[in-house]
């Protein structure tokens, strides 16, 4: 791994840092990508790809942990190259990582390479303990350990250690959690298993943890077999004890043992011909009943012999999980996570473990799966718990996907005619992904749950869709005319003349002002009043830049040049940047650029800068400190947007001022090297507004800044005091904080004393509530997702500037967010 090399004892982890596992080094990686250390094969790969053990041909152990903590992201930002088995050379690629995302989301990416405790070898290290690492370089030697006597042999059983105690997680054992007690039984030799009531998991499967359905005040009985069954036991208790950041108030009841059930769905359809549901997805649809039916897949149950069989299951599973992977690449979004769900699941050992159980006793490979897995799907559905009960869905997904992978029957492409709405007893996430949103306009299923992945899939994809319908669903003919009201939770059969035609009012109005939008998107924004407003959109490619114009946008608010920079090992040339920005503002057609200088450091970082790790990354080295470090990287991007054509298209924006020396500093670069280029024609140079500093301050900027843009997502960080990727505090983050918004009036009286416009190019920009509120505090110009800019256009349009001055106000005298949100949808009622 390319990084800088230290101690052990520098990960923030004590079992690392204490050898606990055994002896080491540590890197932190400035690479993004695990290598083989040596030849041998792949013992272990942990499910959600963050670590690796490498058998040695010597019989050492090796294992490498991709930073700490980092099995809590359950797969994201991991992508395993190898599978348990494979057999590797030294220096074949293991594992790669997203090293943005593990520094945003992660305690640390400081990586931890050890030998795994062993009687016949010991570790030597090689040279000094600091310093930088390339791949390839030596880390440290084994040595074999003098043993005068074999060792006797371990009671492999060994004694049995036995604890209870009650769940203290106010969620239960979930995800999470279950991911948190496999890293740490899987430290141990000894087997571990919990056990609630009759029913028991394997501590190493997070699938088989979830079935226990073990709730907050459950009893819970931890065992353990084996040399470290002691250790073990202690370990996983204290790790459930401690509540693992879930705990649950002491005040809190624990859930009533015997939850009341829900009435039952009704067999048949009401006399009027309606038919309730569950909203996922809310919206209107009117269209025709198609049913999805499909057959279950037959497997033979008799295996051809168990290492044929074996062989086809590995393969089968090393074929999807490629799949998945390549699905993700081109997701976003919730698709996205849903594939790194069932990425995590499709890796999950116990599965595995018991598909090959099936398989030694003489099944097929089908079979095997078929019997893994269903099993602790039921048991998903048996815990009473719906959030539960809903990831039984994902696993019938995977048997699917699997045995069609195995018996050579690749689904067919799901193809429904159009106005369609699709009536089926389930649906799963590869089936709601395969369907063509341009024929299916929602749809109905008997199962489900409101927080189904299907759900969730639903409402990205702007599906109308209910769930929980009940049996009754059944009893409409293929063919009906029907109104799905996912709003008001309603699936009406048959409906009469009066309430379709009010029904494809409702549709025919909501596509009217989409359509109206989109058709005078190109226009010039003026307000209701005739006020001029610019809507530009926030870009971080030349794609993006084509969409904007398509979308009518009026220019860049926000080119975001760290697409440029990021995931390389070294800085793009000056003509490799000249040519992206000048490609940018020829796709925007003369419409003016405004390029954000380099913003990397702190959630960002770029491996070829040399920044060394920091206790609070958002506080430090980062924005325009990263150029004043590095004046030749800074003083290159200047050259390449200056040499842009026509001059003075492109503007530039400083990120991350905190003081007018900041502006002064970049504002002499320029000018020094506009005289260097030639260059007679004055450029824009402009500060964003993400720090208090700045906000208060704004005045003084204006005098010298030729505009002032508000980046609303940092300011609201630093004003709140929250960081924005600690999930611990997200749901307290929100820009229409009365504070940001008092932030943003006085930037915009700052910048007014100079005549010196004010713009946002943060989230706020793109938030139909927020926009009101932004215009009556002053702001002239807005940038917005380029998809979104017709929209906030057509908005613009609708509005008084009176009107917006007034709402402004009195979001001021708010005293929350909340409070802020609705008055905002008060107004826009």
């Amino acid at each position: 791994m390319q990084g800088w090399r230290s101690a052990l004892a520098e990960v923030p982890d004590p079992v690392f840092a204490q050898g606990m596992l055994g002896a080491g080094v540590a890197i932190d990686p400035t690479g993004d990508t695990v290598h083989a250390p040596c030849d041998g094969v792949v013992r272990a790969l942990q499910p959600t790809g963050h670590a690796v053990t490498i058998a040695a041909a010597e019989g050492a152990e090796i294992l490498i942990h991709v930073g700490v903590d980092t099995v809590a992201l359950g797969g994201r930002g991991f992508e395993p190259l190898v599978a348990a088995g494979d057999r590797v050379s030294r220096g074949d690629p293991l594992i790669r990582f997203d090293l943005d995302l593990l520094v945003r989301e992660a305690p640390s990416v400081v990586t931890p390479v050890l030998l795994l405790e062993s009687e016949h070898y010991a570790l030597a290290a090689l040279g000094d303990a600091n310093g930088p690492v390339a791949v390839g370089d030596p880390l440290f030697t084994l040595v074999p350990r003098d043993v005068a006597a074999p060792a006797e042999a371990a009671d492999r059983d060994g004694p049995v250690v036995v604890r209870e105690l009650l769940v203290p997680l106010a969620h239960g054992i979930h995800a999470r959690p279950a991911a948190r007690i496999r890293e740490t039984a899987a430290r141990f030799s000894a087997e571990v298993t919990i056990a609630k009531g009759e029913r028991s998991a394997n501590a190493r499967s997070p699938v088989a943890l979830l079935t226990l359905g073990a709730r907050l005040g459950d009893a819970i009985r931890i065992e353990a077999h084996g040399a470290d069954a002691e250790a073990a036991v202690a370990a996983v208790a204290d790790l459930i004890a401690s509540g693992m950041g879930e705990a649950a108030d002491p005040s809190t009841p624990p859930p009533a043992a015997e939850p009341v059930a829900a009435p039952a769905p009704p067999a048949t359809l009401s006399a009027d011909g309606r038919l309730a549901g569950v909203t996922a997805s809310p919206g209107v649809a009117i269209g025709h009943a198609r049913t999805l039916h499909l057959a279950e897949i037959a497997v033979d149950p008799v295996g051809v012999g168990a290492e044929e069989e074996r062989a086809r299951l590995e393969q089968a599973l090393r074929s999807l999980g490629t799949k998945l992977d390549a699905e993700a690449v081109s997701a976003s979004g919730p698709r996205r996570s849903i594939l790194a769900a069932h990425r995590a699941m499709l890796d999950d050992a116990g599965l595995r473990d018991a598909a090959l159980a099936v398989i030694a006793d003489g099944g097929s490979a089908g079979h095997a799966w078929r019997e893994a897995i269903r099993p602790q799907a039921e048991a998903l559905r048996a815990t009473g718990d719906a959030h539960l009960a809903e990831r039984a869905d994902d696993m019938r997904d995977l048997e699917r996907r699997v045995l069609s992978l195995l018996m050579g029957i690749e689904d067919a492409p799901i193809a429904f005619p159009p106005d369609t709405i699709l009536l089926a007893e389930d649906l799963l996430p590869s089936q709601l992904m395969a369907l063509d949103p341009a024929n299916v306009v929602g749809f109905c299923v008997e199962k489900g749950g409101p927080t189904s992945h299907v759900a969730i899939l639903a409402a990205s994809m702007g599906l109308p869709a209910l769930v929980a319908t009940g049996p009754a669903l059944h009893a409409i003919a293929e063919g009906s005319m029907l109104i799905l009201d996912a709003d008001a939770a309603v699936l009406q059969v048959a409906p009469e003349a009066d309430a379709l035609a009010a029904a494809r009012d409702r549709v025919a109005e909501r596509h009217a002002r989409r359509a109206e939008a989109q058709a005078n998107a190109a226009a010039p924004c003026h307000m209701a009043g005739g006020e001029r407003i610019e809507v530009f959109a926030n870009l971080g490619s030349r794609a993006d830049a084509e969409l904007a114009v398509v979308n009518g946008a009026e220019g860049c608010g926000l080119l975001r040049t760290e697409f440029l920079f990021l995931e390389r090992d070294t800085a793009p040339s000056l003509a490799e940047q000249t040519a992206e920005y000048q490609g940018i503002a020829d796709a925007l057609g003369g419409r003016p650029v405004i390029v954000r200088l380099l913003d990397v450091g702190g959630d960002k970082p770029a491996p070829y800068l040399p920044i060394a790790p920091e206790e609070n990354p958002a506080l430090g080295l980062r924005g325009i400190r990263v150029g004043f470090a590095n004046p030749q990287l800074l003083d290159e991007q200047i050259r390449a947007i200056l040499r842009v054509q026509p001059t003075g298209q492109c503007r530039i924006m400083i990120p991350m001022i905190a003081s007018l020396d900041e502006l002064r500093q970049v504002r002499t670069a320029v000018d020094r090297l506009r005289t260097e280029l030639g260059i007679a024609e004055p450029v824009e140079v402009g500060v964003m507004i993400e720090t208090p500093a700045a906000a208060v301050t704004a005045d003084l900027l204006a005098a010298e800044a030729d505009f002032l843009s508000v980046g609303t997502n940092d300011l609201t960080q630093y004003a709140l005091a929250m960081d924005r990727g600690n999930p611990a505090v997200a749901a307290g983050i929100d820009g229409l904080h009365p504070a940001v918004l008092r932030m943003i009036a006085e930037t915009c009286r700052g910048a007014a004393r100079h005549d010196r416009w004010t713009g946002v190019c943060g989230g706020l920009a793109s938030d139909p509530l927020a926009v009101p509120i932004l215009l009556g505090l002053g702001v002239t110009e807005l940038s917005a997702t380029a998809a979104l800019v017709p929209e906030i256009k057509a908005l613009v349009a609708s509005l008084s500037m009176d009107a917006c001055r007034a709402h402004a106000a009195a979001a001021l005298q708010c005293g929350s967010a909340a409070e802020v949100r609705t008055l905002a949808r008060e107004f826009r009622a």
